[in-house]
């Protein structure tokens, strides 16, 4: 099929939710998304592009077309990998990898990166390169560091980067984006209690560590309370509490583990330590020993102001002027993206999944299909707008004959 052949946009569509569902059925996790990647990459080559690289950072995949003289380059990046869920849904299209599945949409994402592939490949419309990201392992914060450990930006240098994510609660066919952070750092702590486990009827003879860690989670509450200033954004969350404990016998080993959310590295400072101060007390307080392990997996996602700005022009062409808006506060979630915008300049934004929509990471979460064509559409814009080619008007032309029509073949509800 010829992507430009006029008559034929509904049958595109309707092939790239095929291919979504596709991947959301066959989930994998980071650094093992093999299926993903081999067909992500036979997609792009049955495109007519000629420049595929598989392999980079483990089973990350980058392609490459050059149009013209321009000697600009823009990169689309896109994230393939699942998380550890168990799928709670009855969808024909269910995860068939039991306990693994896609909870944040990143089937979505690559969706609509290879649908933004396949229309530049077949129509042009820009005047440079453009390349094709799609990265492994962003739940883990790992994925963009392997690509950029590989030499991705040696092997494949470009100029700026924009990035596309879902937002559950934000309605279908809304975009929003701010310059600046967008995205909070993560931080990841543990924080080991040892005592003396013993009878539960005579814990006079030990030193039980579970009061301890009881007291010690409440205790570093204080830290955003206490220790952060009120205008600076802090989150401190404890998420196991794990003992060697049973029903009958008081545990002599404690783990508390959690995250820690920022966006100044001052803040993140602050967190790790007096969290290891309020540790250190509780513990001598009880009569038990601890170790702290604090690490920092995510750093802040900061937008550069021009390509936001260029990003926001470019989804008033595809959303309206009505549905687009700069976010008023960044997210407390946090990017793999962040790793590229320490590179080069860029944008990473949101679309609307709507507002019925499951959270993330939650198991009865779903991709909402009538989310691609204006996501898919929005990548093309960005790559044509900052890199302008006298072309472009007959290529934008293609792109608007495109936009779905819902009395035509598939029908895209609004499900939001």
């Amino acid at each position: 099929m010829s992507v430009a052949a006029g008559g034929q946009d509904e049958t595109f569509w309707a092939e790239l939710r095929a291919w979504r569902r596709d991947f959301h059925a066959h989930p994998e996790m980071g650094f093992e998304e093999h299926r993903t990647s081999r067909l992500v990459a036979e997609r792009l080559r049955g495109f007519g592009i000629a420049d595929v690289v598989e392999g980079v950072g483990g089973t990350g995949v980058v392609a490459t077309i050059t149009r013209g003289s321009g000697n600009r380059c823009i990169a689309l990046r896109a994230d393939m990998d699942a998380l550890r869920i168990t799928e709670d849904s009855a969808l024909p299209y269910r995860s068939r990898n039991p306990g693994v599945m896609h909870a944040c949409g990143h089937d979505g994402h690559t969706t609509m990166l290879l649908g933004a592939a396949r229309i530049l490949a077949a129509e042009g419309g820009f005047d440079g390169t453009v390349r094709f990201i799609f990265q492994p392992a962003e739940e883990w914060g790992k994925g963009a560091l392997a690509m950029l450990a590989d030499g991705l930006m040696a092997r494949f240098p470009f100029d700026e980067i924009h990035g596309l994510h879902n937002q559950p609660g934000l309605p279908l066919g809304a975009f929003r984006t701010r310059a600046g952070a967008v995205m909070s750092a993560e931080d990841n702590f543990e924080i080991l209690l040892r005592g003396l486990g013993g009878h539960a009827s005579r814990p006079q003879e030990g030193r039980e560590v579970l009061v301890a860690a009881c007291a010690l989670v409440l205790n570093l509450q204080a830290i955003v309370a206490r220790r952060v200033a009120p205008t600076e954004t802090a989150v401190v969350s404890v998420t196991e509490l794990l003992t060697d404990g049973t029903r009958n016998a008081l545990p002599g080993t404690a783990r508390i583990l959690g995250d820690a959310r920022s966006f100044d590295p001052a803040v993140s400072a602050t967190i790790e330590a007096e969290m290891r101060r309020i540790a250190a007390g509780t513990a001598a307080a009880h009569g038990v020993d601890h170790a702290v392990t604090y690490t920092r997996e995510f750093i802040p996602t900061i937008n550069d102001a021009e390509a936001t700005a260029a990003a926001l022009a470019a989804a008033r062409q595809v959303f309206g002027d009505a549905q687009v808006a700069e976010a008023a506060a960044p997210h407390t979630a946090s990017e793999d993206f962040a790793r590229f915008l320490a590179q080069v300049p860029g944008c990473f934004a949101f679309i609307g999944n709507g507002e019925a929509s499951r959270p993330l990471h939650n198991p009865g979460y779903d991709f909402n299909d009538d989310a691609l064509p204006d996501g898919t559409r929005f990548l093309v814009r960005i790559a044509r707008n900052r890199l302008p080619g006298a072309d472009v008007g007959a290529a934008d032309q293609g792109l608007e004959a495109r936009r779905p029509r819902s009395q035509e073949g598939v029908e895209f509800r609004r499900r939001g």
